[in-house]
């Protein structure tokens, strides 16, 4: 009996929005819906459009750039900065609570806060990068189309490095001293510690990370929006943003909702493997 009020609030405010958005993926489902409650059955039309679209392609590309770009510098300056926090000196534990500040920001104001630094005209990037004289000319990052998917990856990267870092800190702290100790007897540098000893038992944690990180990359849409709306040229509009423009700027909600549960189903497949990964980590 005590599970039913979870099982009562997961049906409630996850179950069916799930389940609504896939039947309304399968429906005709325009503004007027709203009104007369008329959603004709449209089977996989929705679906086809969707997929013979001319920017699927290229949005189904740039997600997965954006995705494994950003995971990967997310968790290499990540474990960077948990490895470099281990070592015990003096103001640690402040430097450590300064480095969550990109975490507790909303979205919004990260995103904000960068399209001003990223401006090509005025942002403080390419005034420092004159003022240095590293380039006579500013860097587009915003309007060029090769620029700005790298500037949306970079924004998410500075956003996504708290959670790597406080999750990799963690699993640090449960691999036994005296097993660094044993290796630096035998002889081993930095470098065969951390392959011999940090990384084996750092492994189910770094899985753990980094499919949370591809679950929750590969539906960013607050951070493209506000950085570069999905442009120049659609060069940042991934699958997320596709899906909201379809709702919410062109009403089409079913094609929309047809987006967001191949987003879903991309997902679904990443948290089944989290949860094998979780299994593996508690049987370990």
């Amino acid at each position: 009996m005590f599970i039913l009020p979870a099982v009562a609030y997961l049906l409630m405010f996850f179950g069916y929005p799930i389940a609504k958005n896939v039947v309304m993926s399968f429906q005709q489902y325009t503004t007027a819906t709203f009104y007369t409650g008329v959603a004709p059955f449209v089977g996989m039309r929705n679906y086809s459009k969707v997929l013979s679209s001319d920017l699927f392609s290229k949005e189904l590309l740039t997600t997965l750039l954006f995705t494994f770009c950003s995971i990967f510098g997310q968790f290499t300056v990540g474990l960077a900065f948990a490895i470099f926090f281990q070592r015990r000196f003096p103001l640690s534990r402040v430097l450590r609570s300064l480095l969550l500040l990109p975490w507790l920001l909303p979205l919004v104001v990260s995103g904000t806060t960068w399209r001003w630094m990223l401006d090509p005209d005025t942002g403080v990037v390419n005034r420092t990068l004159r003022g240095l004289h590293l380039m006579s000319s500013g860097v587009p990052w915003l309007t060029g189309t090769s620029q700005a998917l790298v500037s949306v990856i970079l924004v998410n990267v500075w956003v996504g490095i708290p959670f790597n870092t406080a999750v990799l800190y963690g699993g640090l702290q449960d691999i036994p001293t005296h097993l660094y100790e044993a290796a630096k007897l035998d002889g081993a540098g930095p470098l065969a510690s951390f392959r011999h000893v940090t990384w084996p038992l750092l492994r189910p944690v770094v899985t753990v990370v980094l499919v949370l990180g591809v679950i929750y990359t590969v539906k960013v849409l607050d951070i493209i929006l506000v950085v570069t709306s999905g442009g120049p040229a659609d060069a940042t509009e991934t699958l997320a943003t596709q899906s909201y423009k379809l709702s919410f700027q062109q009403f089409e909600f079913g094609r929309g909702a047809a987006m967001s549960t191949i987003l879903i189903v991309i997902s679904l497949l990443f948290a089944i493997l989290y949860l094998h990964a979780n299994r593996r980590t508690q049987n370990a």
